[in-house]
């Protein structure tokens, strides 16, 4: 199975250097149109090879799709940590009330409780 994660890794290590090697020409990228732009004063262009532009939009999304993934399960892990935190209450209530009510002279109950380890 190691072996299989790792040919797939180089499978996608080629890949995105064949991207990279085909798409090295640079373009221009407008963050803001030209009215918007020339309205603030600011220059909003920026000169970079295609494929970094490529691989920010599909990092960028990944990004984007796991916090909001996270938020989305947020009550769910939420409602986990409750559950265990009253599983803790109810076997610290059960282990008090077999130590409390628990009669020595009752033999057979005590060896049933115990898992037959006082034989």
């Amino acid at each position: 199975m190691r072996y299989i994660k790792y040919a797939f890794y180089a499978i996608v290590a080629i890949c995105l250097i064949s991207i990279s090697v085909a798409n090295r020409d640079v373009v221009t990228l407008h963050l803001l149109t030209d009215n918007f732009a020339g309205l603030l004063g600011i220059q909003a262009t920026i000169d970079l090879p295609l494929f970094l532009i490529v691989f920010g939009g599909i990092a960028a999304g990944l990004l984007i799709g796991f916090v909001w993934e996270w938020f989305r399960e947020h009550k769910h892990r939420a409602e986990a940590v409750r559950h265990k935190r009253d599983k803790a209450v109810l076997e610290r209530e059960v282990t008090k009330l077999r130590t409390s009510k628990a009669t020595p002279e009752d033999e057979v109950l005590a060896l049933l409780e115990d898992g037959g380890a006082a034989r």
